[in-house]
């Protein structure tokens, strides 16, 4: 299987998991909103809704494939979906934690670029 068909797969299998596991009740004023391209290698989650007298719209998760590596642009998820993507069998020079600025990327264990 063509590598980045597998990690479509898995990036959309673990963005599943996590709508099933959102918080969220449904009489709350917050909404998870989830937006999954496979076509294009775009995963979002988003928290939008309102909160008091304030809304809020942030992006708690997002992820898109370039250059053929995963990059992960946002990620204020518990563990982190590197955690995720490793254990799925992802190697780390195919993760780009995009959220780092490219000089601080070195000092990780992770790809990048």
């Amino acid at each position: 299987m063509d590598k980045l068909v597998r990690y479509k797969k898995i990036i959309t299998g673990i963005f599943k998991k996590y709508e099933n596991l959102s918080g969220n009740q449904s009489d709350s004023e917050l909404e998870d909103v989830f937006s999954i391209d496979e076509t294009i290698g775009s995963w979002l989650w988003l928290i939008t809704g309102w909160t008091e007298n304030e809304r809020v719209n942030t992006t708690n998760l997002y992820v898109r494939l370039k250059n053929d590596k995963i990059y992960i642009e946002e990620d204020w998820t518990e563990e982190g979906i590197a955690t995720d993507l490793l254990r799925e069998g992802v190697p780390k020079e195919d993760i780009v934690l995009a959220f780092h600025e490219p000089s601080v990327r070195q000092y990780t264990e992770f790809a990048v670029y």
